[in-house]
């Protein structure tokens, strides 16, 4: 039995220590030398305040600022500890209402013509940080009317925050909120 027991032992603590210890503090020490931005939390600053992610979106609702698409997290709109999708398919009754709710909210803010997708529908997992060039360039109006700024220099700030695909292929263009609404509150120079 001793035979047995103890390299069961000694393999369990040499196995511990290799997946428990070793290959953690390895690639966290990897992440930390190759994506030292990314490793830790792709944090967004305003000076020396740390103001959030921009892998996590936030919950604008000021009229002078962009606001995200909606979300479903639990307990609080991005929620990071709550991400879930809603799980609602195409033909729930409960989505269309929502829908619907988030376009009749966007039209009240002065958002006409047809709504972006992402301005009425939330993303599966309710935290997108990003909105589409189409429905940052939806809001300008609203944004411009509300900070009291020409129509055309908040739609050169949209622009400037457009992010294309990367390489060129993957994915689609993109706006980052909160990048987008810090520059909106940085000093012109």
């Amino acid at each position: 039995m001793r035979a047995q027991l103890r390299p069961a032992i000694v393999l369990t603590l040499i196995f511990i220590v290799l997946t428990g210890l070793a290959y953690p503090l390895a690639i966290t020490g990897i992440g930390q030398l190759a994506f030292p931005a990314q490793a830790n939390g792709s944090l967004v600053r305003n000076g020396d305040t740390v103001v959030g992610s921009s892998l996590i979106g936030q919950n604008f609702s000021s009229e002078r600022y962009f606001w995200p698409r909606p979300s479903v997290t639990a307990d609080a709109p991005y929620n990071a500890g709550a991400s879930t999708g809603s799980n609602l398919g195409p033909t729930s009754a409960a989505l269309a209402a929502r829908v619907k709710t988030e376009v009749e909210r966007l039209a009240a803010a002065g958002i006409t013509g047809p709504v972006p997708a992402d301005g009425a529908a939330a993303s599966g997992s309710g935290l997108d940080p990003d909105i589409t060039p189409e429905f940052a360039r939806a809001q300008v109006k609203r944004v411009a009317a509300a900070r009291g700024v020409p129509e055309p220099e908040i739609a050169a700030l949209v622009d400037r925050f457009t992010e294309g695909r990367l390489l060129g292929i993957v994915g689609e263009p993109r706006v980052n909120v909160l990048r987008l609404n810090l520059a909106l509150d940085a000093p012109k120079s």
